[in-house]
């Protein structure tokens, strides 16, 4: 039984200051183009959402790494991609600018019963989805809604003609 060489576990072997480098050039780098490249989802997460988030890690963990072996190294990498998410979140909390810039803007699907069909090609989602989002909000026609909206996260958010009907929760709130 060999004995563990601890100085090689828990010693850096590459400089913090360049793991906090890599690590914010790649988390940036991969913030960008999934807020403005990749098409918004409705609702939840896809199979293809999810491997794509798989295959983006592992595409992405030697530009982050680089070559490092310790423990140390790889908590200070984590360490450096949370603290980016935290901040983005604080940012987009407490500036409008940040909110701006980090979620999209809510875009309007459905105007008073009518699909507006140039929203639908932007956010690339089909009149089966959109009609399956207002179904689950328990609308069955698209007469009746007044407005629909995709938000920033992907949920559909439905306001009827009947004001009544709105008290109705989503099917989320249901489950």
């Amino acid at each position: 039984m060999q004995a563990v060489d601890w100085h090689s576990v828990l010693m850096p072997d590459t400089s913090i200051l360049e793991i906090v480098a890599r690590g914010s050039i790649m988390y940036l780098s991969l913030f960008l183009l999934l807020r403005f490249v990749l098409r918004r989802e409705t609702g939840a997460l896809g199979i293809t959402d999810i491997l794509l988030i798989v295959l983006l890690a592992d595409a992405a963990q030697n530009g982050m790494a680089g070559d490092y072996h310790s423990v140390t190294d790889g908590l200070v990498l984590v360490a450096t991609l949370v603290g980016w998410s935290m901040l983005l979140d604080w940012l987009s909390y407490r500036y409008p600018f940040f909110r701006k810039l980090i979620r999209p803007p809510r875009v309007m699907l459905v105007r008073n019963g009518r699909i507006i069909r140039g929203a639908l090609d932007q956010e690339k989602i089909s009149e089966d989805e959109l009609m399956g989002e207002i179904r689950g909000h328990g609308v069955e026609d698209i007469r009746e809604v007044k407005r629909a909206y995709i938000e920033s996260d992907g949920m559909i958010s439905v306001i009827t003609m009947d004001e009544r009907r709105n008290e109705t929760p989503p099917r989320d709130a249901l489950l």
